[in-house]
């Protein structure tokens, strides 16, 4: 199958969908932009949009040419909680950079917003509605195709977002970082799936904080749950292209690898290859990845996809397929791997002697707001470390 594009008028979101047609989401943006340079870990807030837009420019640009037919605007976090008062600016330049590059492919532009700073102090509806509704006028005079709220870890923040984003009478998606245990305060995947269909999404599913597996499981029990509820929505998927079998409740953050030793836990492009076709085997049509997902992740959803897509994304141009591109390489035992059986059975070493396979997980089981997990909006004193070091090695023996 001949790389190639789509031709013709873009088609909306849920045109799309309910045509039963596969929608690739973009991958990894924060985390691949702090690797470069770009972004600072912390807060996290996406400055790089005015500071270095060329940057932004071709990641969004290498997640088009993998086969991404989604480009999701880098605002998470931008709002005035946690960016005072620049964020509109950002929000603005990040809306015009998704829209130039969508605008080379047969690509939409997704307005996205995440969970607040502020809920985890007070649970106060009108002020945190009023920082969405805020972040909804930029996309509203942008002109942005449909809206995403993701990376909620409480239904009810996830609800109220997805009450405000619906007034803009464009389609909504809601994902939330959750496993199969539900959200921080216990609410269950099928609970959650059903409140935010009854808000009015139309597209549900989880994001970030677990790896593929994990993932899958519990978008299917937010599938169960809706068929009984007797609901109706999209499945969407954008997991963490990282292993994290050993997490706890609150995902991949509790690593102790988190956030800058996360490279040993890295998918594979086959790892990727598997999770697409176990993601559409569930009913899922919009798939996509989050924190670690890099082009050649996205790449690996389009191609093990291309038959249902009817064609292969540019970047395959320079690919072959499941390692045939090595059949012509002068090692033997090279060429040997020229084939999906090896890849796809390959126990693959991590390459780190002496290195357990799993790690203990840091949460300190605290999941329910308490004051240790309020946004810190100073830095963390000496003193503060200090006795976060001591309460760490106490809770580590």
């Amino acid at each position: 199958m001949a790389p190639a594009g789509r031709p013709g008028a873009k088609k909306g979101i849920l045109e799309r969908l309910e045509s039963g047609e596969v929608v690739i989401g973009d991958g990894s943006f924060l985390i691949t932009l702090e690797k470069r340079g770009y972004v600072k870990a912390g807060l996290w807030t996406p400055e790089a949009v005015i500071e270095h837009p060329d940057a932004v420019r071709q990641l969004h640009m290498e997640f088009l040419r993998a086969g991404s037919n989604v480009m999701q605007t880098f605002t998470f976090s931008a709002s005035e909680d946690n960016m005072e008062s620049k964020w509109e600016d950002v929000n603005a330049a990040a809306c015009d950079l998704a829209r130039e590059v969508a605008g080379k492919g047969d690509a939409l532009v997704a307005g996205g917003i995440c969970q607040t700073s502020i809920y985890k102090y007070h649970k106060d509806e009108t002020r945190i509605k009023k920082l969405f509704r805020q972040q909804l006028e930029v996309f509203a005079w942008k002109k942005v195709d449909f809206l995403i709220a993701e990376y909620f870890e409480h239904v009810e923040e996830a609800v109220w977002a997805v009450e405000t984003l619906i007034a803009s009478g464009k389609p909504v998606a809601a994902t939330m970082c959750i496993g199969p245990e539900g959200d921080l305060h216990g609410v269950p995947p099928g609970e959650c799936a059903v409140r935010l269909v009854k808000a009015g999404a139309s597209i549900i599913g989880v994001n970030c904080h677990f790896d593929p597996t994990i993932s899958l499981q519990t978008v299917k029990l937010m599938k169960e749950a809706l068929e009984a509820a007797r609901l109706k929505a999209h499945l969407m998927s954008q997991p963490l292209a990282y292993h994290t079998p050993d997490c706890n409740k609150q995902g991949f953050i509790d690593l102790p690898e988190f956030p800058f030793g996360l490279e040993p836990r890295v998918a594979t492009r086959w790892d990727i290859q598997k999770y697409a076709r176990e993601a559409y085997n569930l009913g899922v049509r919009y798939i996509g990845g989050c924190c670690g997902f890099e082009p050649y992740h996205i790449r690996a959803i389009a191609e093990e996809l291309a038959p249902e897509r009817g064609f292969l994304p540019p970047a395959s141009e320079k690919h072959g397929s499941w390692g045939s591109g090595l059949d012509m390489h002068t090692k033997p035992w090279v060429r040997a791997r020229a084939r999906k059986e090896y890849w796809e059975n390959l126990r693959i070493a991590s390459g780190r002697p002496y290195n357990p396979s799993m790690s203990k997980p840091d949460g300190w089981g605290v999941t329910k707001g308490t004051a240790e997990l309020m946004q810190q909006k100073e830095a963390t004193t000496e003193q503060q470390l200090k006795e976060l070091f001591e309460k760490q090695k106490f809770k580590s023996q």
